[in-house]
């Protein structure tokens, strides 16, 4: 297993690591993403920690905790063999205070989360979303206390735009607090929009990308193809909804793609596409799900090769959108390169 900084800071994580959003399966959503138990979590483990994959993502609102109470029980007992990740800040209850990112809220959400993973730190927490109500000061200042306290070691953010990110690294500066080195964000072959200002973002300012969904929310996965009707199976047909939407045009143009270098290589699409996000700039690690055990030795077999510079040039070409303004010159105008080479 390849390992890589997060970000700037000094933690080294795999290029690989496992999203638990499949523990638990409660709740309409995670229902149809997996129900996988203890058992079958502590053999998903098992076969990752072979591999190298030592980081493990969850959430609070994943199954309502449940997520984290099956990861806590999968690696009890080999807890200084692994990274644990979770997130905060989406709703837990109807209460008033049962969301967002308030010091309140965050120091209830770290102290459960440590009892349902059943562990006395954290390695990386991470706010699933940015909270508009309440002071990016009041946010950063509890986060800062908690990794002074050892509750908690790095802090990340996932979800939030540019300006949310960059004001609150520069908050983070002016108060001498802790500050994000971790961005959870969405990124996949036919999900490129972390690249027009995210990713510039996270050069300059040393903010490494922890990927989720890299394979489109399901859509990668080889099974859905231009003329043929959505399988009977797919989770698609219960879960689009809450996932980036994909025009049907762009999916097919990037899944044709994608077959034709996996008959080159000897590979699946699926790590075709994965290996296609380990080249890109700034990703310090991609999260791969798995509902049982050949999903994820699949997905393991993405790491240890590299497409050809060839091959990742016409999956770019594949998957190339329009950028919006005002990053769309960039493309169109060479000119541009000389003001700004980093977004060129």
């Amino acid at each position: 297993m390849e390992f890589r900084r997060l970000g700037a800071s000094g933690l080294k994580v795999p290029a690989l690591s496992f999203g638990a959003g499949t523990f638990g399966g409660r709740g309409p959503m995670f229902e149809a993403w997996g129900n996988t138990g203890v058992r079958e979590a502590r053999r998903l483990v098992d076969i990752c920690l072979e591999a190298g994959v030592t980081m493990f993502d969850t959430a609070d609102v994943y199954s309502g905790g449940v997520s984290e109470e099956v990861l806590g029980e999968a690696i009890r007992g080999r807890r200084d063999q692994v990274i644990l990740s979770t997130k905060t800040s989406l709703p837990m209850g109807d209460g008033p205070n049962d969301a967002g990112s308030s010091r309140s809220r965050l120091i209830a959400a770290c102290e459960n989360a440590l009892r349902r993973l059943g562990t006395d730190y954290i390695d990386l927490f991470q706010m699933h979303a940015f909270d508009a109500g309440t002071p990016i000061e009041e946010v950063l200042s509890a986060l800062d206390d908690l990794v002074r306290a050892g509750k908690i070691r790095y802090i990340g953010a996932s979800n939030f735009s540019g300006w949310q990110l960059m004001k609150s690294l520069s908050i983070s500066e002016k108060y001498a607090h802790a500050r994000y080195v971790a961005h959870q964000v969405y990124y996949s072959l036919v999900g490129r929009d972390y690249e027009w200002e995210l990713m510039p973002l996270a050069i300059d300012q040393g903010v490494g990308a922890v990927v989720w969904s890299p394979l489109g929310w399901g859509r990668l996965t080889g099974k859905i193809r231009r003329g043929q009707p959505l399988p009977a199976h797919s989770r698609l047909h219960q879960t689009a909804d809450y996932g980036p939407p994909v025009e049907n045009e762009d999916l097919f143009r990037v899944v044709d793609a994608l077959d034709e270098i996996a008959k080159e290589t000897g590979r699946t699409i699926p790590q075709v596409a994965i290996n296609w996000l380990l080249q890109r700039r700034t990703v310090s690690s991609v999260i791969i799900g798995a509902r049982n055990e050949a999903q994820l030795r699949d997905n393991l077999g993405a790491i240890g090769w590299t497409l050809t510079t060839d091959q990742m040039s016409r999956l770019d070409a594949a998957s190339s959108r329009t950028a919006p303004y005002p990053y769309f010159p960039y493309q169109r105008q060479e000119g541009f390169a000389r003001l700004s080479p980093v977004a060129w």
